[in-house]
Parts: structure tokens; C-alpha cells; sequence
């Protein structure tokens, strides 16, 4: 049964909470390896869920376009302050709507239009917003990539240089989506500095890392930081701006009104939930064993004769080339959700394949890690991966999906009892 409980939708609405009943004992059932997917806790799942949603909220805290903000206020500024404090920044914003706003809004407050701009290409494991061509921030600005090198995987950061002196691009962009290595802040930032470049940290990944010591933290380096609230930080569907004092005005005027009106304040309300949950301890003891658990997969997986993008992991994050297995990382990806496993098929540096049809799949931690898994069960979730990889009929892939549900059957899961 979802918690909170959905029995007023039930009753309005019986066909799509079931759908959602459904949802919840799917998620419950599998072992969700999707990177950038978590489990929320209760508490941000009932700060999602109240009133906040009916109430409009266009502009700041003290300074706004309609009235009886009196409870609104001190919610947005409370989920400040906590970002403020959490991360140990001058200025954040918590009103961006998700990962993709965010990052437009930090072009609009620091760039114009054709203005080059620099970023970790699409395919090596940047981003979209990060100026990919199919993006409208590849589209909008004149945008240059780095990658990866072809020999070890890793971001070869005196090419980095190199191309920034050549190209000497308005912004520069560090961070992505499926980049299992830790990202060397100070090295991004001396580049940054010598050619005049503002350094915007995207760290949607490992936010939650950063806030709980495991990654190393881009602030003194960069001087913008844009993450979203879920993935590792364990947080609702939203995003935030972090910066230091000299670029708050121009983010906060991008976001709003430059590029949004108001505010989704039950979002607010839930990040606000889950800053507070990520300044307890034990959170600090959950990013580190998020680590410790990608760290035992790769080392399993690795063990099974599986290739790793960059030979493995230092944090959420593992980026498996499955050529040598004789698979695409799409019917890989499918046969495993079949088998009760859930990732996502991805390109691979230097993927000879297409996009849609990749050779790699993206595997990550944090949702396991939230349930209780660790690193005593990865062994076994490399064994189940290693043998619906293999699987030659549909039958192999049930059996496996049943030891699944059978191992999980023991791991609380958040929202569903």
C-alpha cells in the first residue's frame, strides 16, 4: 500500500491510483540500479502532497506579485538557508523548476546569444544543457566539447586547456550524466581563470555525494553550481542554483522573470525536507556507502568479465561497454528490467552505435543504498546481471526477477508498506 495513502484518489479516481499502486510495488520489487534515480523518504513524499500546491508565489521572499505569502515566505527562505548552510555557499536558489531550467537560467544570466560557450559532449557523459548540438543551448550559443581520452576513459584535462586557450568560451561547463570519476574541481577552475571563463559545476549526480563528504565540493572553485534535488541528494523532483555573492542578482533575475513564473511551493517545501535530511549524520554515513557500494559492483561486475568505462568507479556511477559481451546495451537494458533489474542503455565514449541503440547501459547506487543493500549483496546483483546478460529464453529472465523480489522482500522501502 502507498504511503501516504492515495485512498481519497482511490475513490475519485480508482483506474489511475491503482496505476500508481502499481508503481509503488514495482519500484519496491526491483532493484532499481538508474543513476539518477532514488527513493524519497515519507516526509518529502507528504511536503510534495499538501496544499502548498494551490498557492501562486511569482517573485522573492518579501517581494512578491500577490499576496498572503505569510506561510509561503518562510518555507522558500527556510529551504535557502538550508542549501546555504548545507553546501557552504553565498547564495542559492530553490525555485527552478528542474535540471535543464536551471542550467538555461545560468546562461541567460551570465552569456548572450552566439557567445561561445564549453562543455563535456553528450556521448563522452556530459549533458544536453551542457551545449550539444540538439539542445537549444547548442543551438543558441556557439558551443565547443571535451571528452574523454579513448586509452583510459578519463577527462584529460590538459586537452581541456588546450581547447579553452583556442576557443576562450564565455562559460565553461564541468560536470554530467555519466561520468564515474571524480571530478577535479581546482583544475577546472585554474582553466577557467586563464581564460576569462565563468566555471559552472553541474552536479546533479553527486549532490548528494558532495553534501555527505564522499565527492570532493566544487564551492571556492566554481562560481556557479547547478544540481537538481533528487538523484543522490535524495530529494523531490526539482532543482537548485548555488552561487557565490557576485552572481546571485543575475541568477535569481534569470530565473525569475526570465525564464519562469511562479514558484511549485510544495517542491519547495519537500527540497526544504530533504536539505534538512541530508545535514543529519547519518546521511554522511548513506553517501559513503553509496560509494562503497558502486565501488563492490564494479569490482563484481569487472569480476565477471565485464568492461567498465574508465576500469571502474569513484562514485554512484558505473558506465559498462557491453561489446565484448556480444549485446547492445538496448536489449541488454530490456532483458535485465524483464529479470527485475532496472538501468537505462547509454552511449559509450567512442559508441560506434546510435544513440537509441547504444553498446553500454548507466548503472547507479543510490537507490539500492537508500533500501538497506550493501556491499555483502553486490556480488549477487552482478551474478543476476551477468546471467539475464546471458539469458537465452524468458523463462531464465522470470526466475531471476522472482530471487529478486525474494531478496527485497527484506528491504524497507519508503512509500510503500
Amino acid at each position: 500500500m502507498h504511503q501516504p495513502a492515495i485512498s481519497h484518489l482511490a475513490a475519485a479516481d480508482p483506474v489511475l491510483a491503482q496505476l500508481i499502486e502499481g508503481e509503488a510495488q514495482r519500484q519496491f520489487e526491483k532493484v532499481r540500479l538508474i543513476a539518477s534515480e532514488n527513493y524519497v523518504s515519507t516526509a518529502v513524499l507528504e511536503a510534495t502532497g499538501t496544499v502548498l500546491t494551490n498557492k501562486y508565489s511569482e517573485g522573492y521572499a518579501g517581494k512578491r506579485y500577490y499576496e498572503g505569502q505569510q506561510f509561503i515566505d518562510p518555507i522558500e527562505s527556510m529551504a535557502i538557508e538550508r542549501a546555504k548552510s548545507l553546501f557552504g555557499v553565498d547564495h542559492a536558489n530553490v525555485q527552478t523548476y528542474s535540471g535543464s531550467p536551471a542550467n538555461l537560467a545560468v546562461y541567460l544570466a551570465v552569456a548572450s546569444p552566439g557567445d561561445t560557450v564549453m562543455g563535456m559532449a553528450l556521448p563522452a557523459g556530459g549533458h544536453l544543457t551542457h551545449g550539444w548540438s540538439v539542445s537549444a543551448t547548442g543551438k543558441w550559443f556557439r558551443s565547443v566539447q571535451y571528452g574523454v581520452r579513448k586509452d583510459t576513459g578519463r577527462i584529460d584535462l590538459d586537452e581541456v586547456r588546450d581547447l579553452a586557450l583556442a576557443e576562450r568560451p564565455k562559460l565553461i561547463f564541468c560536470g554530467g550524466t555519466a561520468i564515474p570519476r571524480t571530478i577535479d574541481f581546482p583544475a577546472f577552475a585554474e582553466i577557467a581563470r586563464e581564460v576569462g571563463a565563468v566555471l559552472v559545476a553541474d552536479i546533479a549526480h553527486i549532490a548528494g555525494l558532495v553534501a555527505g563528504g564522499a565527492h570532493p565540493s566544487p564551492v571556492g572553485h566554481a562560481e556557479i553550481i547547478s544540481t537538481t534535488t533528487h538523484k543522490t541528494l535524495r530529494g523531490p523532483r526539482g532543482a537548485m542554483l548555488m552561487s557565490d555573492a557576485a552572481h546571485a542578482k543575475a541568477l535569481d533575475k534569470a530565473v525569475f522573470p526570465g525564464l519562469q513564473g511562479g514558484p511549485h511551493n510544495h517542491t519547495t517545501a519537500a527540497i526544504a525536507v530533504a536539505l534538512a535530511e541530508a545535514a543529519q549524520p547519518s546521511f554522511r554515513e548513506y553517501a559513503a556507502n553509496i560509494v562503497a557500494n558502486a565501488k563492490a559492483l564494479a569490482d563484481a561486475l569487472v569480476a565477471r568479465g565485464f568492461e567498465l568505462v574508465s576500469g571502474g568507479t569513484d562514485n554512484h556511477l558505473i558506465l559498462m561497454d557491453l561489446t565484448n559481451k556480444g549485446i547492445g546495451g538496448k536489449p541488454a537494458a530490456k532483458a535485465l528490467d524483464q529479470a527485475g533489474i532496472e538501468l537505462n542503455y547509454n552511449t559509450v565514449p567512442f559508441d560506434p552505435r546510435k544513440p537509441f541503440d547504444p553498446s553500454g547501459v548507466r548503472l547507479g547506487t543510490s537507490a539500492i543504498t537508500t533500501r538497506g543493500l550493501g556491499v555483502e549483496q553486490m556480488p549477487q546483483i552482478a551474478e543476476w546481471i551477468d546471467r539475464a546478460v546471458a539469458a537465452g529464453d524468458d523463462a531464465e529472465l522470470t526466475a531471476i526477477a522472482g530471487e529478486v523480489a525474494e531478496l527485497l522482500a527484506g528491504y524497507p522501502m519508503p512509500g510503500w508498506a
